[in-house]
């Protein structure tokens, strides 16, 4: 069994018995750290093509017909190596929340400089703070990435645990922004979940099945809120690299399957994911519903 199977099964089986929101509570202050390696090419390939990334052009040193090619990392890349990580650390029996059912709630992610699919990445994950949020309790964590000691690549992502709460917790506001023209539109299958899962480990039962999900206050599975992010930013990519940062907000559940609207500002730097219809957005109204909003910086 591999570290991350051993890492799923001690989270189902402690998550019952944490109880989020209780006074007090406190993060451990473990740094976790994989070794420098770089990233495997079959995940990678994988991993590119489930999100909508361009596999890069095969250099003259490469193998013939290599999926995984030469070039940067999509930019989302090294959360999802770093998750076994974040696993280890959320399963512990020190993390005051339980895994299972965890929301993803937004993402930082900051490029120092474009990261090479070839290059050895040395990883780093710890907890930073815990906050009340109006619908439970949310960690933030951050993630690092360090090529032969030099900071490259950093991630904050916050996490939210729902539970009952008395906590005012701020609420969110409503984007208040005029609606960004629609780009494209995409028809996410049924299983979207589970095939994002089998790529990046993160088999959170929210994604898997509808029943699986229903456990959690879910109608149907959701899609992953990095996937939503993921697929965003392959669509906003102009030349491989050329965004540095990102900021993503995951304001509603993608219930699956789902037919969703990418739109974007002209210049690709501001941009949404939503529905156009009662599809996917879990009101029935076919008002619509905005799923993700982001923004990129991108090189000079």
């Amino acid at each position: 069994m591999t570290s991350l199977s051993v890492s799923l099964v001690r989270g189902a089986v402690t998550s019952p018995f944490k109880h989020p929101g209780r006074p007090g509570a406190t993060l451990p202050t473990d740094r976790l750290t994989l070794p420098a390696a770089p990233a495997a090419p079959g995940p990678l390939a994988a991993y590119r093509r489930i999100c909508g990334f361009p596999a890069p052009e095969s250099g003259p040193g490469s193998a013939s017909g290599s999926a995984s090619g030469s070039g940067p990392l999509p930019l989302t890349y090294p959360h999802v190596l770093a998750f076994p990580l974040t696993m280890r650390l959320m399963t512990a029996r020190r993390f005051p929340l339980p895994v299972v059912g965890l929301v993803h709630t937004w993402i930082e992610i900051v490029a120092r400089r474009p990261v090479q699919s070839d290059e050895s990445l040395e990883l780093t994950l710890y907890a930073d703070e815990l906050t009340p949020h109006r619908r439970g309790t949310e960690v933030t964590m951050v993630t690092e990435a360090r090529v032969a000691g030099a900071l490259v690549w950093e991630s904050r992502s916050g996490y939210l645990s729902r539970h009952a709460t008395t906590a005012a917790g701020s609420t969110r506001e409503a984007d208040g922004s005029p609606a960004l023209p629609a780009v494209a539109e995409w028809q996410l299958p049924g299983d979207l979940g589970r095939r994002y899962g089998a790529v990046s480990g993160d088999r959170n039962p929210i994604h898997l099945h509808p029943l699986t999900a229903r456990l959690f206050g879910f109608p149907r599975a959701i899609a992953h809120g990095m996937w939503t992010v993921a697929r965003c930013l392959a669509e906003a990519d102009g030349q491989p690299g050329e965004i540095r940062s990102v900021r993503a907000d995951f304001r509603a559940p993608v219930l699956l399957p789902a037919t969703v609207t990418y739109a974007a500002d002209p210049a690709g730097n501001a941009f949404a994911l939503r529905s156009e219809s009662s599809s996917g957005s879990g009101t029935g109204t076919g008002g619509g519903r905005v799923h993700l909003t982001g923004a990129v910086t991108r090189t000079s």
